[in-house]
């Protein structure tokens, strides 16, 4: 199957293309959120490959109020696509990790923008309250809503090594209330995370299959300076895949996701002043070329091993 990008999987840019007829871009914004697994609710330190800016390397300055920061990246967006309608992303930390006040401080003004057509919010799954879960199905109804779970692995031992602090349960539970309300679920995986084999890495995405998910990111783990990770890459010196590795990974995850499944994203993006490993990272256009190689190569593509 063959998409009319010309991509053998469902990008996130052909699913926009489709709903809005328009470019849309995301605009990723800071609202200076913590995390359960940061402020001692269920832990501390954050996860283990977090930098100090929640996930938000690359969000708008937390130094400036959510408009301002929305202005700033939307002129720079605007230099590329002109006609461009926009998403506010909220990505860095927990964001519905507050009261509903605050949330809808947030939420509101950039929703009120002109060309804003929809709301994207980064969170993890033990942290939407049944309140939360109410504004967000009234947000729904107002606009174009993504909730994004933060998920990584379905192996515990895993898990409990990279700090989530949260249940595979509580992962499962909160899918369901989301989908009852019929808010749109994108789900975050990491591939690489340290030992895990390949396998591993194929049963989150069979685990994932089997749920009523809209989209998902694969990421590739990036070790950073000035984190919990890079301090046990260096004593340990855990595997970290090679290009060639993830690649294969990520081909193999493909067929077996559903087709409908937009695929959000496909490879990690790292600042590369901070970057440790893996240092192929930084070429992200090699990366997306080589995996369109490889599915080409082995005529292949996403959802065939499940819906033949």
């Amino acid at each position: 199957m063959i998409w009319p990008n010309n991509k053998r999987y469902y990008t996130l840019d052909c699913f926009y293309k489709e709903k809005f007829n328009s470019k849309v871009a995301k605009v990723s914004l800071n609202g200076n959120f913590t995390c359960p697994n940061r402020d001692g609710s269920k832990g501390v330190g954050g996860c283990i490959y977090c930098s100090n800016l929640k996930s938000g390397d690359y969000a708008g300055n937390v130094n400036s109020d959510i408009i301002t920061q929305f202005n700033d990246i939307k002129k720079v967006m605007l230099h590329k696509w002109k006609d461009a309608k926009f998403i506010a992303y909220f990505q860095a930390g927990t964001n519905t990790y507050a009261s509903i006040e605050r949330l809808k401080e947030l939420f509101e003004p950039v929703l009120a923008l002109e060309n804003v057509i929809g709301l994207s919010i980064a969170t993890r799954p033990d942290a939407i309250t049944d309140e939360c879960l109410e504004y967000l199905s009234d947000l729904n109804k107002r606009t174009y809503l993504t909730v994004e779970l933060g998920l990584q692995t379905i192996h515990d031992k895993t898990s409990k090594l990279i700090n989530r602090c949260h249940s595979l349960e509580e992962f499962e539970t909160m899918v369901l209330k989301l989908r009852e309300r019929n808010i749109n679920v994108v789900v975050h995986i990491i591939n690489g995370l340290p030992y895990e084999t390949k396998n591993m890495m194929l049963e989150t995405i069979r685990y994932l299959n089997k749920f009523d998910i809209q989209g998902i990111k694969i990421h590739m783990l990036h070790i950073l300076k000035q984190t919990k990770l890079a301090d046990i890459y260096q004593k340990e010196h855990f595997h970290v895949l090679t290009k060639d590795e993830y690649i294969d990974i990520v081909v193999s995850q493909l067929e077996l996701l559903r087709s409908s499944i937009v695929i959000n994203r496909i490879t990690g993006d790292p600042n590369p002043d901070d970057l440790i490993e893996p240092t192929w990272l930084i070429k992200k256009f090699v990366v997306l070329n080589d995996i369109d190689k490889e599915l080409k190569k082995r005529n292949t593509y996403q959802g065939k091993l499940v819906e033949k």
